[in-house]
């Protein structure tokens, strides 16, 4: 492995279709995957419960001297490759098929490994060991004639192969003469021989995402990375509803020891506005539209107009958060938590996230359908609800939970939203689109007057006074301050001096909950670079978006955040908001195709 990366031990490969997603570790090994949907319980577990080859599905070559992996370029197909003493080889291909078949996409709940000798005879050993996260306890067993079966006592799945089975099931190591295909998927009987799918589903997986690739809008620099993080955004939509979750695990700290290990298996509102930020400027607008449904179908299903600040990825009452006592957790740091409580606290924001996300559909002239009076009228609510909300107390983007503020990023958010309705009614002819200005004319000013430090020269975290905070710089991003305000520039200096952690952003500096933050919040750094590019402080952008840039896992990912004093990758993984934050970041700061093909200036 690359020297750059020996720290990160969230150097992980993910892969996934919209249905199901798996991380495959640096050495091959499948270490976890929750099925048979993103927010199903892990049928592997390793990343939180002491490390393979228990909970995990490890492919070990005899004599394994260098392992290198990589991408198939513009695809989530991972190929790792292994190198061993007696000059022998072979290479991984992991992916979960995902194509166009007789006019829908085929992607059925089905993670595919395939493994083929490149060099003489590798000899490998192969143990499938899954484990039930809650009770750490093995599923039975069975093998048939083409298959290997487990049977939790929810459900089950099989793994169907065309490999000496005994070998497999016995962890007996065996020489790869041929390539060998694995299929895991639901219990039952596949409809062709898995090694004839293996190949035809390798290569129709890849041409759909080649073509997928085809039609981003994409900027000059920084393609590869602005690719695979359109590629990651996709795959942590269950495309099912559209939800899009923050991140695939649960239950990775923070920081060592922190104790801040969440649950991020659902769709938190507030991440509305960020994903379709970023997917309209790649232009992925199918994969836009079926985010923006899931929040106006959440939006719609609440009468008077209050929503929660996530939601499952099926949308209903979200279940309560409960500690595993047994799971041993990330590197032996406790507590797992399946669940999130977060989903009963009051949030403001949301209401203007959902508001700025579905106000896309009204302007946006790609979209087949655009948005139109009922869908207006369910934004009403919401308006309606944060103008009433907007100067409340709340626990704020950031979910504390032991207190509550008025925080400016959620008064800001709900200015957006009565500010967008205002011009989505008079987009429509609608007549209260002078009321809906004036009430966001008003919140504004009130705002600006109460958020306002004057000793630091800064917009702060809550109203009437309070400390810095990294959600400030989404301001500028949703047009509350204008580039050219000389008071973003002053509070980016405030930002800079108080909340710069080793070269990156934290989300605050103060103690909260479970004490001072170690680590710095990787979106924040992006949002900071754009913020920078806004004010028009370009090259200063470019150089902390560089920053942040070198910071990649080897293969292109972001986990939620970064330990200063060593580098590493902390929290939840991939993290969705580091993704867009990117893909933002990087299309604002990007020169111009002309500069860089046509007329040559670059």
């Amino acid at each position: 492995m690359n020297a750059k990366h020996s720290k990160q031990t969230l150097d992980l490969g993910m892969i996934g279709n919209g249905q199901v997603a798996a991380l495959i570790d640096p050495e091959g090994a499948l270490v976890w995957l929750c099925h048979p949907r993103l927010d199903s319980d892990p049928i592997f577990g390793a990343l939180l419960d002491g490390g393979a080859p228990d909970g995990a599905w490890t492919i070990e070559a005899a004599g394994a001297r260098k392992i290198e992996r990589r991408y198939l370029r513009n695809t989530p197909i991972l190929e790792t490759r292994i190198a061993c003493a007696d000059q022998s080889a072979l290479r991984i291909v992991d992916f979960a098929p995902r194509f166009k078949r007789h006019g829908r996409i085929f992607r059925p709940p089905m993670i595919v490994r395939r493994i083929e000798p490149t060099s003489g005879t590798p000899r490998i050993r192969m143990r499938i060991r899954p484990r039930d996260l809650r009770s750490g306890q093995p599923p039975a067993s069975s093998q048939g004639s083409h298959h290997l079966r487990y049977a939790f006592p929810g459900g089950g799945f099989r793994v169907t192969s065309d490999a000496p089975l005994s070998y497999v099931q016995d962890e007996i190591e065996f020489t790869l003469l041929t390539p060998l295909t694995f299929v895991l998927g639901p219990d039952e009987a596949l409809a062709d021989d898995p090694a004839h799918l293996g190949v035809d589903w390798i290569a129709e997986t890849e041409a759909y995402w080649l073509e997928w690739v085809r039609y981003l809008s994409l900027p000059y620099e920084w393609q590869e990375q602005v690719v695979r993080a359109a590629i990651t955004l996709k795959l942590c939509q269950y495309e099912d509803t559209g939800a899009v979750v923050a991140a695939i695990t649960t239950s990775v700290p923070e920081a060592p020891g922190s104790s801040r290990n969440w649950d991020y298996r659902f769709c938190w509102l507030r991440d509305a506005f960020h994903v379709v930020y970023a997917l309209n400027l790649l232009g992925a607008t199918r994969t836009m539209e079926e985010f923006i449904r899931f929040a106006t179908d959440v939006a719609g299903e609440s009468e008077a107009g209050t929503l929660r600040p996530l939601y499952p990825i099926v949308a209903r009452i979200p279940p309560p958060e409960e500690e595993l006592a047994r799971a041993e957790g990330y590197r032996g740091h406790k507590p797992v938590r399946l669940g999130n409580a977060a989903a009963f606290q009051v949030q403001n924001d949301v209401y203007g996230s959902v508001i700025l996300a579905a106000a896309q559909m009204f302007f946006d002239e790609r979209l087949p359908r655009m948005g139109d009076w009922s869908l207006y009228q369910k934004l009403v609510k919401l308006g309606q609800r944060a103008r009433e909300v907007a100067l409340t107390p709340d626990a704020g983007i950031w979910e504390y939970r032991g207190r509550t503020s008025i925080h400016t990023h959620s008064a800001v958010m709900c200015w957006a939203g009565l500010d967008r309705l205002a011009r989505i009614a008079k987009r429509l002819g609608d007549e209260t689109a002078a009321q809906w200005r004036a009430d966001a004319d008003k919140l504004h000013a009130e705002i600006v007057a109460r958020a306002w430090d004057e000793k630091r020269q800064a917009f702060v975290g809550t109203l009437d006074g309070g400390e810095m905070d990294g959600a400030v710089l989404v301001m500028p991003m949703v047009g509350f301050l204008r580039g050219d305000d000389p008071r973003l520039r002053t509070t980016l200096d405030a930002i800079e001096r108080e909340l710069d952690l080793g070269g990156f952003i934290a989300r605050y500096a103060h103690a909260d909950d479970f004490g001072k933050p170690e680590s710095s919040f990787v979106v924040c750094s992006f949002w900071y670079a754009e913020a920078l590019a806004a004010a028009g402080e370009v090259e200063r952008a470019r150089a902390v978006f560089e920053r942040v840039m070198g910071q990649a896992s080897s293969l292109g990912l972001f986990s939620e955040d970064i330990l200063a004093a060593s580098g590493e990758h902390w929290g939840n993984f991939p993290q969705t908001y580091c993704m867009a934050g990117l893909v933002g970041a990087a299309m604002r700061l990007s020169r111009g195709w002309r500069e860089g093909v046509w007329d040559g200036s670059l």
